[in-house]
Formats: structure tokens, sequence, C-alpha cells
């Protein structure tokens, strides 16, 4: 409660209310709280007490992952598991460097417990997360890194700059989450048609765990389809989901914001992302294992969440409102 009626007001205000501002700031004044061992075994100790569990063949010491896009670059590594997250997601990267698209894009929607991104995959780019994540040394929890296509690729090309992305990030991560499922990069989306899929994740060859990330926005059928390519070629998981085109589910007041461009994620996502995941488990018998995504903003929401077929979870826009309270109540309940 002293997140939501203290700390979340005031990041709110920062930057005159730029969304993005409070973002970049909160992730540097993470790292640097990560910097201090003290305050780190201090929050451990509060936020600790998850159970453990073995997805894909990895230990995970809690449930509860930060999702991709919180910590694009990795620069708050070492603080964001003494919330309780079991794991951590860094990215979107790509294979070049990209400054993402034009300011602003990222706006809250307050009374939706919303937010609306068109970041385009803003980060310093493949090779400079592997060189900061060699300096960084192992984690405490599994880290998984998550790839996109840059924006100057043509789409025709991008099975080479996932590759190269793959070829320099896998040494450092414990699972690698393939992003194809963004709205914000023209062209990215079309790479969930089953040919294009099929082919790219046939070129993306790696020991580790590949994740396929999916929009919540395909119908059944089309899920269906990148279940069968998942299959094929023996996908370790499923992400779902990623943010959404759809604007339903928001509050009278937040509708002329909603008209925004960019992908919505929260609380109006928080249907559709179960529905996704409850197709997912039953289409697959619950043999693929699934990290749910969208609009998780309380332990009933996780639990449902879980129960539906996901063996993992994972916070955003959830975070964001809640705090990392949602993080605790979540490892201390779902056992």
């Amino acid at each position: 409660m002293v997140y939501q009626r203290v700390l979340r007001p005031a990041l709110f205000r920062m930057g005159g209310g730029d969304a993005e501002v409070a973002h970049e700031r909160t992730v540097r004044m993470t790292a640097r709280l990560g910097a201090v061992p003290p305050a780190v075994a201090g929050l451990r100790r509060y936020f600790g007490g998850a159970a453990p569990r073995t997805v894909f063949g990895i230990p995970f010491p809690g449930p509860v992952g930060l999702a991709a896009g919180v910590d694009k670059d990795g620069r708050a590594l070492k603080a964001w598991p003494a919330f309780g997250f079991g794991f951590v997601e860094v990215g979107t990267v790509t294979w070049h460097a990209q400054p993402g698209n034009e300011k602003p894009r990222l706006f809250r929607l307050p009374a939706s417990e919303a937010v609306i991104n068109r970041m385009g995959f803003n980060n310093g780019g493949a090779e400079a997360l592997a060189a900061r994540l060699t300096a960084l040394g192992p984690l405490r929890v599994p880290l998984g890194v998550s790839i996109g296509k840059s924006k100057i690729t043509p789409v025709d090309e991008a099975v080479d700059d996932y590759r190269r992305s793959l070829r320099v990030l896998a040494p450092h991560a414990d699972y690698v989450a393939v992003n194809v499922s963004s709205p914000n990069t023209p062209g990215l989306r079309g790479l969930q048609d089953k040919a294009a899929l099929d082919t790219l994740l046939g070129e993306l060859r790696t020991t580790l765990p590949l994740l396929v990330k999916i929009a919540p926005d395909l119908t059944d059928e089309a899920i269906g389809e990148v279940l069968e390519v998942c299959a094929a070629h023996r996908v370790a998981g499923l992400i779902a989901t990623n943010t959404t085109l759809s604007r339903t589910g928001l509050a009278p007041v937040d509708e002329a914001r909603g008209a925004e461009t960019g992908g919505l994620s929260g609380r109006p996502l928080t249907g559709r992302a179960l529905e996704v995941v409850t197709f997912v488990a039953k289409e697959t018998g619950g043999d693929l294992p699934i990290i749910g995504v969208g609009g998780i903003h309380s332990v009933d929401d996780a639990l449902r969440m879980l129960d539906a077929g996901a063996s993992l979870v994972q916070l955003y826009t959830g975070f964001i409102y809640r705090g990392p309270g949602l993080v605790r109540e979540i490892n201390r309940r779902a056992r």
C-alpha cells in the first residue's frame, strides 16, 4: 500500500508526468541500488520465500519473472532478483543498435491501469548487451534474452539479423525468446505467419531453450499454426502474450489517450492473455511450457494464469501499477 499511496504518485510525477522519463530514472535508481550489497540482501530477505520449480530443464527459484521491456539493456540485473523475481528477461535487443521511434512513445492510462508504448526496440545492440553481460558475470536467477529484428533490416533479411544476435548472446543466456509479435516494428508481426516462422526457427540453432513470443491479436487458427511450427522445430516454450492493438476495455476517461498508436498492455489485456494461455495449454495437452504475461495485476490474476496452464508468469505493467509487493504476494501464494 505504501507503494501505491506514496511511491507510485511520486514516480508518476517524474519528468512532469512523462512516462518514459520516469521509466528511465527508475531503471537508473534500481541499477544504483544493485551496487549496494547490504540493500540487496535486505530486500532479498523481505521479498524472498518463493517456491522453486523447473521449467524446460532450467531451475527457477520462483514463478514470477520480470518481462522484457523493463530493462532492455540489462542495466539493473543485480537488483531485480532482490525484489523476488525468479527470473529476468532483458531486451528486446536487436543486432543493430537503434534509438527507437520518435518521442513521446510511452503513455500511461491510469484509470485503466494500462500503458501504451510504441518504443520501437530502442536498445544498444546485441554486442553491447553481450559485453555488459560478460562484465556482470552469473546472476542469482535465470536470465532470458529477447531478440528481435532491427528496424533498418528488411523483412526478407530478418533471419540473418536474428541469427547474429543469437550467436553473440547465447553464451550469456539461460533461454532466448524470439520476439515476432511487437506491433512497433514494421513487418515484424508477419514473421508469425506459418511459412515465415518456419524459415526463421529453422535457422536459429542453439542448445539453449528457444521460446517464441506471440501476439494476443492472433486468431485461434493462427495460434494453431504457430504451435505446429513450434512443434516441428522442438521449440522449448511459448510466451503468451505481447501487447495488443485492441483498445477494448479502456475506461471512458482513457479513450482519448487510447487513440495513441502502439501496443496496449495492462489490465485491459487480462482476459485475452488468459484465453490465449488456456487455448495453447489445451491444444498442446500441457506439453509445451508457457510463460503467461499480460494484465497480471493481482495474485488472483497470476493464479488463474498458472491454473490455466502457464508454468511461469511475467510482470511489466502490473509491476508499474502495483509495485514489488505484487511479486511478494504471488510468490507466497503460488506454491
